[in-house]
């Protein structure tokens, strides 16, 4: 039988293939998975989601948005998608995302992205705690989490900056109002103490005068208002951004009822800037806000 000659490989070259070829696997493993996909073609169902996204530098990525999505101004460059209640669903077709992140009470919109076989992601950003959560797992699902500790470090140290300056200030009475306020003889609706604006209240150095922590935005009526007397009075929304000519013609409603307190102390003010009303980055210019109106002696400078 006539053999084959077996070739002579050196030692020394065997070890450097062997070497290069576990080399070359390792890399390849590496590669593999040391680096995930994370997603690149997000639409955001909300304006805090939205600002969120842009705060935490991957705005670049945000392929889609609501029609409430107005800041920051790179935002309103992205194609809308409709609202939170009527989604284009066509449009998110068009749009071809890899993540679609939402609010987690959003059960029908998860439901119409999974049919699509679109991925979506649900947060909560309905108080202060579930903001800076929020920002923390954002930045695990998308590859920024350096960028998402630096956020919520800028945001906490902003909270207490403002509670170092109110440390020394008597708490104030308050009443935190939504909407226009236009008839404050009617009924109105109040800020509760356990939502993201009634957070902000207490941290600006008001004591709210709604006590049940079980209901969000009560109706109150003006014998309510009468009765607890509040020393500030504030309304919110942006519909509180008024002419001073509609603010003379609110503070004349207002002294309609001059037993009370706000009403005596001319403390009754109007914060009207459109994103009082958005749990995201943007809660420091609220308190700010607040802060200011409620202990103006604490901010002379």
């Amino acid at each position: 039988m006539v053999g084959y000659p077996t070739p002579c490989v050196a030692p020394g070259i065997l070890k450097r293939i062997a070497l290069f070829t576990c080399t070359v696997l390792f890399l390849w493993v590496e590669s593999a998975w040391a680096k995930p996909q994370y997603p690149q073609r997000i639409i955001s169902m909300s304006p805090s989601i939205t600002e969120t996204l842009f705060a935490l530098g991957v705005g670049n990525r945000v392929v889609g948005v609501t029609d409430f999505c107005s800041y920051p101004k790179e935002a309103c460059t992205r194609p809308k998608i409709g609202g939170l209640l009527n989604p284009s669903v066509e449009t998110w077709i068009t749009l071809k995302p890899d993540l679609i992140i939402h609010q987690e009470d959003s059960h029908k919109l998860r439901i119409n992205a999974h049919n699509l076989g679109i991925r979506t992601f649900a947060v909560s950003m309905t108080r202060l705690h579930n903001i800076f959560e929020t920002i923390k797992i954002l930045g695990e699902v998308l590859g920024c989490e350096p960028e998402a500790l630096a956020l919520v470090d800028q945001l906490q140290s902003g909270i207490q900056r403002k509670q170092v300056r109110l440390k020394e200030v008597p708490r104030k009475s308050a009443l935190l109002i939504l909407g226009d306020g236009s008839d404050p003889g009617g009924a109105l609706y109040a800020v509760g103490r356990s939502t993201f604006l009634g957070e902000l209240l207490d941290l600006a150095g008001g004591e709210n005068i709604l006590t049940d922590p079980t209901i969000n935005y009560p109706k109150i009526s003006k014998e309510f208002i009468l009765r607890h007397s509040p020393e500030v009075i504030i309304e919110a929304g942006p519909k509180a951004n008024l002419s001073p000519e509609e603010k003379d013609k609110k503070l004349k409603q207002w002294r309609q009822f001059p037993t009370l307190t706000a009403v005596q102390n001319e403390t009754i003010y109007f914060v009207g800037a459109d994103y009082i009303l958005i749990p995201g980055p943007r809660f420091l210019n609220i308190l700010d806000h607040f802060a200011r109106v409620i202990h103006p002696e604490a901010f002379k400078d």
